[in-house]
């Protein structure tokens, strides 16, 4: 199998700003802070300026609505539309549709970008502006309380305290206390909320996809978490197609929940940062199963059926999948030589 393909496929879904579109569907037509850190991370060690040109554009989108980050560093919000939005439309604008908008993860993805895309010599500061802007959305985690913040979290579904929104938030601030001021306590206060939640993502959650993240890419947790997290994924929502996200996702499920295909290389790269190589071994060939020929990977399986959704080609899945198989085939070379 080709990877370049999939670096072709994320090339058609990069915009003229340097952001990504979640997906060319109606429905994903979409710039999620989110997914654009997730679709940029095989370009941190490439030599291109895409990496950079990417948060770039999420820099812009911040500056653009900095009023409203001034706001919320002194107020908590009261309402959905008043939190940083989670998905702005391809011109980095805020849509008016109502949304799930309280997703502290997405803030926190961003932070830990920043900082990492530093530590990897990527030039993702352009100038003062860009580190007021980092030090102002630590100011608004601070002002959330994020670490007893109820957010949508990462699916943009129901209000609960998230483990996996409350991680992001401790990653990306401990990503950027190098570059701006991260009062020590704003951090142990987060992994205090960790420590009582976890291994569970919520109260109504005991498996949850969006728990990978902890332990790739932020490699948060500690050892006996992280296997608890990987045993009540795979035990509990792998699939055929992909991962279900927890047990009774009522999204695209006609019978059974969705398949969300990139679970499988998740937990690949997943069992890779716990050095369990034999394990992600054994999701090579589940992961190839759900890559078609020209990289266009989908979102998910709708519930019941081996029927991809129309979000396809998701960038997400794009690059998970694309990240897990590098890193794979980079291994299997070293064991032939």
């Amino acid at each position: 199998m080709n990877v370049n393909g999939a670096l072709e496929v994320l090339d058609r879904m990069r915009l003229p700003n340097g952001a990504y579109t979640a997906s060319v569907s109606n429905d994903y037509n979409y710039v999620w802070i989110r997914d654009v850190v997730y679709t940029v991370l095989p370009f941190i060690n490439d030599p291109s300026n895409r990496y950079e040109k990417a948060y770039h554009a999420l820099f812009d989108l911040f500056q653009t609505y900095e009023w409203k980050i001034d706001i919320h560093t002194e107020q908590k919000p009261q309402f959905l539309f008043e939190y940083i939005h989670a998905r702005y439309s391809i011109d980095l604008k805020e849509l008016p549709d109502e949304w799930g908008h309280a997703q502290n993860d997405a803030i926190g993805a961003f932070l830990w970008g920043v900082g990492e895309g530093c530590r990897h010599g990527k030039k993702v500061i352009r100038d003062e502006r860009d580190l007021q802007i980092v030090q102002k959305l630590v100011h608004y985690l601070e002002c959330l309380q994020y670490w007893q913040s109820e957010d949508n979290g990462m699916w943009e579904e129901n209000i609960e305290i998230h483990a996996s929104s409350i991680g992001a938030c401790v990653a990306g601030l401990q990503s950027v206390r190098m570059l701006v001021n991260v009062r020590a306590e704003l951090i142990k206060k987060g992994e205090e909320a960790l420590r009582f939640l976890l291994p569970r993502e919520s109260y109504s959650k005991v498996a949850d996809l969006a728990l990978l993240s902890l332990i790739y890419p932020y490699r948060l947790v500690d050892r006996d978490i992280a296997l608890q997290i990987l045993n009540n994924v795979s035990g509990l929502l792998e699939r055929k197609n992909g991962c279900i996200r927890y047990e009774n996702d009522l999204y695209y499920n006609e019978g059974r929940e969705a398949e969300w295909c990139f679970g499988l290389p998740w937990l690949g790269l997943c069992y890779m940062e716990l050095g369990m190589v034999n394990k992600a071994v054994e999701y090579i060939d589940k992961t190839k199963s759900i890559i078609p020929e020209n990289w266009e990977v989908p979102e998910l399986y709708i519930g019941g059926s081996d029927v991809p959704n129309k979000n396809t080609p998701l960038a997400w899945s794009v690059s998970l999948s694309y990240l897990f198989l590098t890193k794979t085939d980079m291994i299997r070379t070293e064991q032939v030589t």
